[in-house]
C-alpha cells in the first residue's frame, strides 16, 4: 500500500484535538488558558495511548465561517498549536482550519512545524451548511511555494462530509483531480457527517481510480469496524468514538484502539 509520510507504523492512527471556541468565534468563552488546558489533555491522551499523531482544529467555532477565518482565530490557533508542538515535540501534528481556510491552515502549519494540513474542499465545489464552498487549489499551491512549505503534506477530503457536490462530480473524478492536478498527497474519505461511518466500497473505488494515493478514513472509525477499514485504507482519523464521560478524549479508549490496530496489523501481515 502507499506510504503516508511522516508516519512509518502500519495503518497509523491519527487523533483529533477538537479545540474549544477560539477568539473570533461566536461562542468564544474569553479564556485561551481554558482552551490550552483542554487541548493538552486530549493530546496527552493520544500520546500516552499509542496513537501516531493528531490534528488540531477549531471544531468549537461552530457555526463556521464560510470563507477565510479572521486574524484572531489564526493567531489563537497558532498559539495553541505552538504550545502543543513544544510539549510533544516528537508527535506529528496536523492542522485543519474549518470550514475550509486551507491557506490559514498551511500558514499555521509552517509556522509551528506541523507535518500536514487537512483541506475539506481542495477541488470542485460543494454545497454545505455554510453555502457553496469552492476548492482553492491554485491559491494553496501558490502560498505553499511562497512559504517554502513543500514539506507540509496536503490531506484532501474527497466528497467531504456535511456536504453534497455541486454539478456533475463523481467520487473517482474528484479523487483523481485532487491527487493528480491539485497537489494532494493523501485522500480522506468520510461518512455523511461527523462520526458517521464511511463506506468501505468507496475506498475500493478510489483505490482503483488512483492507486498511488494514500487513503485515510475520515470519520466513523470504531473498534468494531477497524479491521474492515484497515483492509481498504492506509490510515485513519478518529475522535468521536474516543470521548469519555467528561467530554474529553479518554486515554483508555485510545489504548484500546491502538491495541485493536496492532491485532489487525498482525492479522493482515
Amino acid at each position: 500500500m502507499p506510504t503516508l509520510a511522516p508516519f512509518t507504523a502500519p495503518f497509523p492512527l491519527i487523533g483529533v484535538v477538537h479545540l474549544l471556541p477560539l477568539p473570533g468565534s461566536p461562542a468564544w468563552g474569553g479564556s485561551l488558558e481554558r482552551v490550552l488546558t483542554a487541548a493538552y489533555r486530549d493530546a496527552e491522551a493520544y500520546v500516552a495511548g499509542g496513537f501516531d499523531g493528531c490534528i488540531v482544529e477549531n471544531y468549537g467555532d461552530r457555526p463556521f465561517a464560510p470563507g477565510a477565518v479572521g486574524p484572531a482565530t489564526v493567531a489563537a490557533l497558532t498559539a495553541v498549536a505552538a504550545r502543543l508542538r513544544d510539549r510533544f515535540p516528537d508527535f506529528p501534528l496536523g492542522i485543519n482550519v474549518l470550514r475550509n481556510d486551507a491557506q490559514a491552515a498551511l500558514a499555521v502549519a509552517k509556522a509551528v512545524g506541523a507535518s500536514f494540513v487537512r483541506v475539506n474542499v481542495l477541488v470542485g465545489a460543494m454545497i454545505t451548511d455554510q453555502g457553496v464552498i469552492e476548492g482553492r487549489a491554485w491559491d494553496l499551491a501558490l502560498l505553499r511555494r511562497q512559504l517554502a512549505a513543500e514539506d507540509v503534506a496536503l490531506w484532501a477530503d474527497v466528497m467531504v462530509k456535511h456536504a453534497a457536490p455541486l454539478g456533475d462530480q463523481t467520487l473517482e473524478g474528484q479523487a483523481d483531480d485532487a491527487f493528480k492536478r491539485a497537489g494532494a498527497t493523501a485522500l480522506v474519505l468520510s461518512g455523511r457527517a461527523t462520526g458517521a461511518e464511511a463506506d468501505a466500497a468507496d475506498f475500493r473505488r478510489v483505490r482503483g481510480a488512483v492507486p498511488a494515493a494514500p487513503l485515510v478514513v475520515g470519520s466513523g472509525l470504531t473498534i468494531s469496524n477497524l479491521e474492515r477499514f484497515a483492509a481498504v485504507a492506509d490510515s485513519a482519523i478518529a475522535a468521536t468514538a474516543l470521548y469519555g464521560e467528561d467530554e474529553r478524549i479518554s486515554a483508555q479508549k485510545v489504548r484500546e484502539f491502538a491495541a485493536a490496530r496492532a491485532n489487525c496489523v498482525r492479522a493482515n501481515a
